[in-house]
């Protein structure tokens, strides 16, 4: 395993810059998880780091070695892509061992290294069936094994999920979480979905349109997000956002100065019920969402804004009606309406 530097790294297609200076330190032995929307870079920057993609400028490294001008094939990485890109006519084994066959691996060395790989990954008793007999989980898992063949520094993931139904993405995103456990290898992984980062990510890195946004545990990103783009991205259902206007009528008495002009994020599960005398904010009821062990409710504030609230009963409620909500004031997260920065509680209103 190595760690990984990226220095200053941009990139363009003629005119178009879509990385605009990205700067991260992955270190030995670190899940690492890319996340952002659509076209915000995060497997442009994976391409990057594998040598599918040229970098305009900047460095990276792997372990004490600049690998810009590296060809992919020698940068110690081997790369899990969203499809599985498997021979159809191969079988497992061979699928698994057809990049050692190119690179004159001993015989001996890659039955070894097929079968140990086919052992972590479970598929032993798949090593002789074609692709088209297997499920799409057992796919990923044989195109994951013939990345662990290879012994890399560095192991990329494209979204590799992406392509199962929900019961497998979860089976698979366990699956990869023991073989990081188990391997201890540097991982990085992209996704756009921010459950499967929070939950498989030492570090999460958010981005958006060709920019760092913020970098941290999932805990930190989750708890002191430093935007509002972050606070919404993170956490499912999203952070809900209240302006003035939204207030009760004694609710702006309990904020701090800072909460003036600002936008005020609290998460659905941070707001509690109350009477209309003790509320910050009020709503009314749009919808719920009965999904067992909570329910969602679905609620339009007073300036029009939809928000949720997480609750472990559905509300007796009608459709219709006012709903009023409070929260503990270190469930508050506050941001510059316009920057989106966020603003510490403590700070002077401007």
């Amino acid at each position: 395993m190595a760690s990984l530097k990226i220095r200053d790294v941009k990139k363009s297609y003629g005119d178009l810059q879509v990385m605009h200076g990205v700067d991260l330190d992955v270190e030995e032995g670190e899940f690492v998880v890319f996340v952002g929307p659509s076209g915000c870079g995060k497997s442009t920057l994976l391409r990057m780091i594998a040598g599918l993609e040229e970098v305009t400028s900047g460095e990276i490294s792997i372990g004490d070695k600049v690998v810009n001008e590296v060809a992919p094939a020698k940068r110690g990485v081997a790369m899990v892509f969203q499809s599985y890109a498997l021979y159809p006519h191969m079988t497992v084994f061979n699928n698994m061992a057809f990049g050692l066959k190119q690179a004159k691996t001993p015989p001996k060395e890659i039955d070894r290294r097929v079968r140990e790989a086919a052992e972590v990954l479970q598929i032993t008793d798949y090593l002789d069936r074609s692709p088209r007999n297997l499920s799409g989980g057992q796919r990923q898992r044989v195109a994951i094994g013939r990345a662990i063949v290879r012994d890399p520094e560095v192991f990329l993931f494209d979204e590799p999920l992406s392509n199962l139904d929900a019961a497998l993405r979860v089976q698979t995103r366990l699956e990869i979480a023991r073989l990081h456990e188990r391997l201890k290898s540097t991982m990085i992984y992209v996704t756009h979905d921010q459950v499967e980062a929070m939950t498989l990510a030492d570090k999460i890195v958010v981005m958006r349109a060709g920019r760092v946004e913020q970098i941290g545990s999932p805990i930190d990103l989750y708890r002191n997000p430093s935007n509002a783009f972050v606070a919404q991205f993170i956490g499912s259902p999203k952070m809900n956002f209240f302006t003035q206007a939204d207030l009760a009528k004694n609710g702006s008495k309990s904020l701090p100065a800072a909460a003036t002009g600002a936008h005020i994020g609290i998460r659905p599960e941070h707001l509690t019920g109350c009477t209309e005398a003790k509320a910050l904010v009020g709503g009314t009821l749009d919808l719920v969402e009965q999904l067992g062990e909570y329910a969602l409710v679905h609620l339009v504030s007073a300036s029009g804004e939809a928000f949720i609230v997480k609750m472990e009963h559905p509300p007796k409620t009608a459709k219709g009606e006012t709903m009023w909500f409070t929260a503990q004031s270190d469930a508050l997260h506050l941001f510059d309406q316009s920057s989106g920065l966020r603003i510490e509680a403590n700070s002077s209103s401007s």
